[in-house]
This record gives C-alpha cells, sequence and structure tokens, in this order.
C-alpha cells in the first residue's frame, strides 16, 4: 500500500493490552498513523463460568480469565461467539463444539435456538454484554444464567482521539463495540468537545464492527462508513484506512 496512506491519522480503542499493540501494529502495517487511544479497561470480577450444559464464551477476555481461574467445562458443550474467542479456547486447551456462521449475539442465538429448551445455558461475559444473547436464548426456552466475569471501565486520562476529533485532525476511528462509542463520548464530554468530537468524526471515515456498534454510534449522532462483513478487527481497520486513503491519493 502506498506510502502516501501515512497521513490517514486513525484513532484505535482496544484495551492497553496485546490488543492495542497488535492494532497499533496492523495500523502503521497498513501505511496508517495510529492514534492509540484505550476506551476500555478489564477489572476482572474473580467469578468463573458456572455449570451449564452449555457455556457461552464472548470473548478473549473472557476466555483468558476463567483459564487462568483453571475453570473445567466438563461436559458441556462451549459456544465461541467468533472466532477470536474460539481461538483463545483451543489456545488455553478447551474443545469449542460451536461457533455461529454470523459472530454476533443474534448469530448464537439462531444457532442455538432449535437445541437449548428445557437446557441449562451458562452465559460468561463482561457487565456490558449485550440483552439480546439472554433474552434470545430464555425465548428460546433455555434456562439462562449469566455470570459476570469482568467489568468494562473507561481508563482515566483517555480522549486524544475526541480532542483530535474536534479539531478536524482524525481521518478516521474504529469502534469495536457499543461500549468504546459511549466511552468515547464520555471523554468527550469531559473534555467539553462533545458536539465538535462528533462533527469531526462526520468529516472523517468510521467503521463499526458490527450492526449493534453502527446502531449505537447512529444514535449518537455519528454516522458510520464501514462495517466490515466479517466482525474481525483486522478486517475493520482494513477496511477504513482502504476508505480513508484514497482521500489522500488526490
Amino acid at each position: 500500500m502506498s506510502g502516501t496512506n501515512r497521513e490517514v491519522r486513525v484513532a484505535a480503542f482496544r484495551p492497553d493490552d496485546e490488543r492495542l499493540a497488535d492494532a497499533v501494529a496492523l495500523l502503521d502495517s497498513l501505511g496508517a498513523d495510529p492514534v492509540a487511544d484505550p476506551m476500555l479497561e478489564v477489572r476482572p470480577t474473580g467469578e468463573t463460568p458456572r455449570d451449564g450444559e452449555y457455556v457461552v464464551l464472548t470473548s478473549k477476555t473472557g476466555v483468558e480469565l476463567a483459564a487462568d481461574a483453571g475453570w473445567d467445562p466438563g461436559e458441556a458443550a462451549v459456544c465461541a461467539i467468533g472466532e477470536s474467542t474460539a481461538d483463545a479456547l483451543r489456545e488455553a486447551g478447551y474443545d469449542v463444539d460451536l461457533v455461529p456462521e454470523e459472530y454476533s449475539s443474534t448469530g448464537l442465538v439462531a444457532a442455538l435456538e432449535g437445541e437449548v429448551e428445557g437446557a441449562r445455558v451458562e452465559v460468561a461475559r463482561s457487565d456490558h454484554g449485550s440483552p439480546v444473547l439472554t433474552e434470545g436464548l430464555a425465548d428460546a426456552g433455555a434456562d439462562v444464567n449469566e455470570t459476570v466475569l469482568y467489568q468494562l471501565v473507561r481508563p482515566e486520562g483517555s480522549g486524544e482521539s475526541a480532542a483530535l476529533a474536534a479539531a478536524g485532525d482524525l481521518d478516521a476511528a474504529l469502534f469495536t463495540s457499543s461500549l468504546t462509542v459511549e466511552h468515547f463520548l464520555d471523554a468527550a464530554d469531559e473534555r467539553g468537545v462533545r458536539e465538535e468530537a462528533i462533527a469531526g468524526l462526520n468529516d472523517a471515515v468510521v467503521g463499526a464492527i458490527g450492526e449493534p456498534t453502527r446502531e449505537t454510534a447512529e444514535r449518537e449522532g455519528i454516522s458510520v462508513d464501514v462495517v466490515p462483513a466479517v466482525a474481525e478487527f483486522e478486517q475493520l481497520a482494513t477496511a477504513v484506512v482502504e476508505a480513508a486513503a484514497p482521500t489522500y491519493h488526490e
């Protein structure tokens, strides 16, 4: 990809661990100028998944916390909401019984709804999980229990990207969950630039990793330009940089 893409300044909001480091490395490899502005901090609760006939894990973070605590799924069917979660399970030594075709709460409900009537289904995730999953499984007749493995909070000092957007100095943003949208706006509020930051995003290329994230952004007045067909960060980043770069090739 052309070196002129280096002018494309792209904000990534992933937690400040290997995920943010990987995001920065990927954006750098795409020729973009990464702005690392973590909007999520993981705070473990110390809980582990409970027993169930089916156990649903929704994130790599949840898998790592469960594995570190020595969680044993026993005879349960282990379900992962996407390939990154499934890969984390396999790396931790767990068998994965189901990954839905669509990597979303809706996709997982669709994959399970015909077989969970009367079954105990354990959903182990963050404190900001979508009710679409638990309500959908309950509507399918499952006996659903939800265990909160970790809380997601906004790190102190976050918001550089909001200031850049407000100043018209951000070319693209990569929202990876509804919560990253909400925390970005909280950070903009904290700096007194909410309206300006939204206007700046609407002059930039905004990517959302899936439909729920797009809906949250658009409800707040942020126009979303890119939603990748596959809800994975690499596809999101690549599509957004490709959408933003042509502006600088004129």
